[in-house]
């Protein structure tokens, strides 16, 4: 039995969340860290990505099967299920990712000042 993903995986305050190093989509590095650890049903990866629709995340799934990072089995059964798996391709974005992560936490205060005053801008522009 393989150990559960944690629910506050990636929560608000995660640094994934203020990386602006995208890898596919907005989703796909998050779902690719989930895989990480070996397959993964469907209902494993909603536990973490609870902010992703499953339309989303089905999406997401797809393009990263597209571009080969992900390998998606169907298990028959009595009671059949489909598991999703890196391949050596997606494995092969473990190491960047993990590059970019301490980019984004050895930046963090900075990026949350950049955005707050983004943000605030805005608002003034907005407003004024």
């Amino acid at each position: 039995m393989r150990e559960p993903l944690p629910a506050d995986m990636f929560d608000e305050l995660c640094p994934s969340s203020l990386n602006p190093i995208r890898f596919g989509d907005k989703w796909a590095a998050l779902v690719i860290r989930c895989l990480e650890h070996g397959p993964r049903r469907f209902s494993e990866l909603r536990v973490p990505l609870s902010r992703v629709t499953p339309k989303v995340l089905t999406r997401s799934l797809r393009s990263l099967e597209r571009d080969g990072l992900v390998e998606r089995t169907v298990h028959p059964a009595a009671a059949p299920h489909v598991e999703y798996e890196l391949t050596p391709l997606g494995r092969s974005m473990l190491g960047p990712m993990a590059v970019a992560c301490a980019w984004a936490r050895e930046h963090w205060d900075e990026l949350l000042d950049a955005r707050e005053s983004y943000d605030d801008r805005g608002r003034l522009d907005r407003t004024g």
